[in-house]
């Protein structure tokens, strides 16, 4: 009965119009007064503590580093590196989006930033070049929902935050995984792209690509200084938020002289917009999460898996479809808030390891950004490369399915990232 009254309050207010975060409040009321502990001080005050987390300080910081990259030209820098060194290779524009989307997934830790940056660059250039629109769309979506996965991921802090695992270890279990998700992508890149791709372009001077590796350089450096950080110590992942920050406005001001006062205002404006909104949604998710615990939802959860409990195997794939099926109607977000709370007494009673299923938790929900109806990354790409939706839907088909082969692939086979990742802690 419990679990029928937190789905049908949360459900029921999401299609009454209610925003995500106002709903999540009215499932928690509803919890409370079905559990018979209802006290409007006992909601403000977890409403308070939701937000009061050392580790989501992160998150505005990240979105900021995110802004400043665009503003202060060091995502054009880094495209116009990528370009000059494989730029000429057949189809050459599509590794250059791959490449390009890693490196700055390892920068803002956003889908949407990175997916909008890419496509503002490349759209123009590979319609100009005579590629396939609606393909390279589907292509740049698809490489934008590699920053979710790859520190530093917003979405490994919301995870590590609700959850209680640690920030760090997620930074690092997420390398590999991201790392595969772009093998996925070039490779499904070259098997479509083998007959109709348009002629190489002409191979850069050595010159012009030495001179685009080091204007791109302090760009570049930005990734390898957050990685090392966080690695070895040096600062935790919230503190790696404002060193990105920090250095992405530093290099944008002297390096490259293209962010101004003016644009400092307008990213750190757009910043404080989206951090806003994850914030309060967050703070909303945290009274639902300590309900779902006051009411045993998981306890009951538990009993009705329980034959799935002694397969680890078997409820990781299941509690991906689960989370796959819920990501087609739910923004990133909201998913993640949502079901962690619900989940991870799951994963805690089957054995499994937390860091390792809170990043295929995460990769899911960032695959769910390229699935309609909701398909964030998907509107994003329309409306920067002004491409018909029918177009980019029919473009990114063939990876997304290659991205959730990595998905099934590390669900089936846990020590494609337990192995690596032991070696990297």
């Amino acid at each position: 009965m419990t679990v029928l009254i937190f789905i049908a309050s949360l459900l029921g207010a999401m299609a009454l119009g209610m925003p995500i975060a106002f709903a999540l409040m009215v499932c928690g009321v509803a919890l409370m007064v079905h559990v018979d502990i209802f006290d409007a001080q006992v909601l403000a005050q977890n409403l308070v503590d939701g937000a009061d987390s050392y580790p989501l300080m992160a998150v505005p910081f990240f979105l900021l580093a995110g802004e400043l990259m665009n503003a202060g030209g060091l995502s054009r820098r880094i495209v116009a590196a990528v370009m000059s060194l494989i730029g000429h290779v057949r189809g050459g524009l599509g590794y250059v989006a791959v490449i390009t989307a890693l490196l700055l997934a390892s920068l803002s830790g956003s889908a949407i930033a990175d997916t909008a940056a890419l496509a503002a660059l490349l759209i123009p250039m590979m319609r100009e070049a005579g590629y396939n629109v609606g393909r390279s769309a589907g292509l740049l979506a698809a490489g934008g929902i590699i920053a979710p996965v790859v520190p530093p991921s917003i979405g490994l802090v919301l995870f590590g935050s609700i959850a209680g695992v640690s920030v760090s270890k997620l930074f690092i279990a997420g390398i590999i995984p991201g790392l595969m998700m772009a093998l996925s992508l070039i490779l499904t890149w070259w098997w479509v792209c083998r007959k109709d791709a348009p002629a190489a372009q002409p191979r850069a001077a050595a010159a012009v690509r030495w001179k685009s590796i080091r204007e791109a350089g302090w760009a570049m450096l930005l990734p390898l200084i957050i990685v090392v950080g966080v690695k070895f110590g040096v600062f935790t992942p919230t503190e790696a938020g404002v060193v990105a920050a920090v250095c992405a406005a530093l290099v944008g001001a002297l390096a490259y002289r293209e962010l101004t006062w003016a644009k400092l205002y307008e990213s750190t404006l757009a910043a404080a917009r989206v951090s806003a909104v994850v914030m309060f949604l967050v703070a909303a998710a945290l009274i639902s999460a300590w309900l779902i615990t006051v009411a045993n939802i998981p306890d009951e959860l538990i009993k009705l898996l329980d034959p799935f409990i002694g397969s680890p195997v078997l409820l990781m794939i299941l509690m991906q479809i689960i989370v796959l099926i819920v990501g087609t109607a739910l923004d990133f977000t909201p998913t993640i808030l949502i079901l962690t709370p619900v989940l991870m007494p799951l994963v805690r009673a089957a054995g499994i390891d937390p860091v390792y299923f809170g990043v295929l938790f995460v990769m899911n929900n960032a695959i769910g950004l390229l699935t309609p109806p909701v398909g964030n990354v998907l509107n994003v790409v329309c409306s920067v490369g002004k491409v018909d939706m029918d177009e980019v839907i029919r473009g990114v088909m063939p990876f997304l399915f290659a991205e959730t082969a990595v998905l099934v692939l590390m669900s089936v086979f846990p020590h494609l990232m337990l192995v690596p990742l032991q070696w990297l802690r």
